[in-house]
């Protein structure tokens, strides 16, 4: 449907990933429409969800899609006849996706139609055929990707049996301690830190500094890390968050952070680990979702290469001229959707690169769009030296942070690289 109304290749994968993502969210045995609408003015494709049953979206979903297609309208209780009723009784969710300007000049809804009934499959065999390849062309990558799958795996493994025997021993010393204070939530904030890296690499005319703040309001944890990594192609830098607070949350954090340290090691760019990442965590946490944005700067700090998925833009703040979101968007990880590819931009000597968490600026009440925008205007308006920014951003917006915060700064300096040796 999206193809024949003239949505591009980024828009059609937006909507898809958002249709999967309510879809995992919301699928019950109860049944659920999905309707497709085409919108005259202004031109846009709809896709309504509809239910009449008490399921309801998760926050992280709706966040998710929210920050994929800004148009999209949750209305719970949405079949409700008769507001006496107090229980929840169904429920709807709209997905506007705009319609290119151009391909909605020739827009025929009757030619669209037309469009999907030749395209469709000619027969139940043949959709079941068209799987069957698309199924063996997955076993055949998988296949291709096992020994150093499986290698990867045991590292994972052995450490995460580590942690776990730790986790086991001190609830056993310290029960005490579980008592009064709550143990569980105290160790598994501890097995999150011992996750993060423990150190910054030094990399020249590259200033970073980090602030790491878990939620002071919720008795889980979640899955926001970062990671700063030397490779072949230069400097990668990389901030993620887990959708969910749990244990098992900060267990899939652990997971992709070590698989993204080794495939980074190969020299891979940003797009092809995110295909990488993806697939891992379809194969070993299926049903888990991730948003990641990673950025390479290449030696000399002159260019940076960016592939994000799902994650909030990144924050390029030039010497004086007004930040810019580096605004490329691809799928979640987890939903074994395609990624488009990285995308890159010049960096001016004495930039500032910010990169954070959604628990910085989301709120319950308030507009995303706006806390972007109060964001850029904050640190545009602050030190251009990294650690005073990450101060400055944490006093002003981390407040009893409902959530995990992660916030991210790095100053890049142009720099002579020296030459290659004959």
């Amino acid at each position: 449907m999206a193809e024949a109304v003239g949505l591009d290749n980024r828009d059609q994968v937006r909507l898809a990933t958002a249709l999967s993502e309510l879809g995992r969210d919301l699928l019950r045995s109860a049944p659920m429409t999905a309707a497709f609408e085409v919108l005259r003015e202004p031109a846009a494709l709809r896709a309504t969800l509809r239910w009449h049953d008490d399921r309801v979206p998760s926050r992280e979903s709706l966040s998710a899609v929210t920050r994929l297609l800004p148009q999209t309208r949750h209305v719970p209780d949405a079949a409700t006849a008769d507001r006496a009723v107090r229980r929840p009784c169904g429920g709807m969710i709209d997905i506007t996706c705009p319609v290119p300007e151009l391909a909605a000049r020739g827009l025929d809804v009757a030619e669209v139609l037309a469009l999907l009934e030749t395209d469709g499959p000619a027969s139940a065999i043949d959709d079941l055929r068209s799987q069957t390849r698309d199924l063996m062309a997955a076993l055949e990558e998988a296949h291709a990707q096992r020994d150093e799958l499986e290698r990867l795996n045991e590292e994972l493994t052995e450490t995460n049996a580590g942690v776990m025997a730790l986790y086991a021993e001190l609830t056993v010393e310290h029960r005490d301690v579980v008592e009064r204070f709550g143990q569980e939530h105290e160790l598994a904030l501890t097995l999150q830190r011992t996750f993060l890296p423990a150190t910054l690499p030094r990399s020249p005319g590259v200033d970073l500094a980090v602030r790491y703040l878990p939620a002071a309001t919720t008795a889980e944890i979640g899955g926001d890390f970062y990671e700063a990594i030397e490779t072949p192609g230069g400097l990668l830098l990389a901030v993620g968050d887990v959708v969910g607070h749990s244990l098992q949350a900060a267990v899939v954090m652990g997971q992709l952070r070590h698989a993204l340290r080794a495939y980074a090691a190969q020299g891979h760019p940003p797009h092809i680990l995110l295909q990488h990442l993806d697939h891992l965590l379809g194969l070993h946490q299926p049903g888990w979702t991730t948003s990641v944005c990673i950025v390479l700067v290449e030696p000399g700090n002159t260019r940076l290469h960016v592939a994000n998925a799902g994650h909030l833009p990144p924050l390029l703040m030039p010497p004086g001229a007004a930040p810019r979101y580096l605004s490329e968007h691809g799928p979640l990880l987890g939903l074994g959707v395609p990624h488009p590819p990285a995308v890159s931009h010049t960096i001016e000597s004495d930039s500032m690169l910010l990169m954070v968490t959604d628990g910085l600026i989301e709120t319950r009440d308030s507009d995303l769009y706006e806390r972007l925008h109060l964001l850029s205007a904050t640190a545009a308006a602050g030190p251009r030296e990294p650690e005073a920014l990450c101060t400055r951003l944490v006093d002003v917006f981390a407040v009893e942070p409902d959530d995990d915060i992660i916030v991210f700064a790095a100053g890049l300096r142009h720099f002579e690289q020296p030459d290659s040796p004959p």
